[in-house]
This record gives C-alpha cells, sequence and structure tokens, in this order.
C-alpha cells in the first residue's frame, strides 16, 4: 500500500520511491498533465505551420486561375502581397516553430525531466500508476494491471 492507501502498482518502473509523500506525487502529476497539454500545444502550433503552408500554395493555383480569366491586376496583387509573405515580422511558420521548439518547449521538457528526475529517481507516471490501482476492479477482465 502506498501512503495514500491506494494498492501500490506491481512494476518498479510505476511504484512511488520509498518516501515520497502524496503532496509531491500528486504535483508531479499535475507537472506531467501540463507537459502533455504543451505536447498538444505544439502539435496545434505545426498544424498551424502545415496548414499556412498550405494555404499559400494553394493562392498559386488560384492566381494561374486569376490569370486566365483576365484578372491580371488581382493575379498580381495576391503574388505581391500575400504569396510568401511573413507570417509574423521577419519570420515565415517554421521559424516560428523552430524558435517556440529552443525555447520555451525545450525548457519545459527539460525542467519536467528534471524534476522527476530529483524527486522520484525518475519515474513517470506515479500518480496515473496509482490512480489505476484505485479504480481498476481486481480480477475483473480487461482490468488487468499490466499485459500479460
Amino acid at each position: 500500500m502506498s501512503t495514500n492507501g491506494v494498492p501500490t502498482p506491481t512494476d518498479d518502473e510505476h511504484r512511488r520511491p520509498d518516501g515520497l509523500d502524496d503532496a509531491t506525487v500528486d504535483a508531479l502529476g499535475k507537472i506531467s498533465k501540463a507537459l502533455e497539454t504543451i505536447e498538444r500545444a505544439r502539435g496545434h502550433l505545426y498544424a498551424w505551420h502545415q496548414l499556412t503552408g498550405t494555404a499559400d500554395f494553394e493562392l498559386d493555383a488560384a492566381v494561374e486561375l486569376l490569370r486566365q480569366a483576365g484578372h491580371k491586376e488581382w493575379a498580381e496583387r495576391i503574388e505581391r502581397e500575400l504569396i510568401g509573405r511573413n507570417v509574423l515580422e521577419g519570420r515565415w511558420t517554421f521559424q516560428v516553430m523552430e524558435e517556440y521548439d529552443d525555447g520555451y518547449y525545450s525548457a519545459f521538457r527539460h525542467t519536467e525531466n528534471a524534476v522527476r528526475d530529483d524527486l522520484a529517481g525518475g519515474r513517470r507516471h506515479l500518480f496515473e500508476a496509482e490512480l489505476k490501482m484505485k479504480r481498476r476492479t481486481e480480477g475483473q477482465p480487461g482490468h488487468e494491471i499490466g499485459p500479460t
């Protein structure tokens, strides 16, 4: 049993180290959840990057159709004002991605790893492992502790 009365996970990788209190396990769980949220945000940022690039290439076809339809001025304006335009001052989306990855994202991952290494011996998902033990039904199919 862990200190909170929940059965202890059977695998060493998810068993809390001796002396690790509930508040610390809860805090590490919240940090892990925050990292998962940052991973989702990063995915959305990559989607923005790809969607923006796709839209830029779609304009090529639109410009060609405008030319064919006799709207040379609009074709030229779109080429001049939109195609290849920076999305932020001096930057295309790949540059924004690189800055995010090298700055905030990298610092977040590094800090999450460091706090987990220092406080829990590097063990991941302690909170979730104990939650699984608490919520599973012993002996019920589909509620096994791990794969067989």
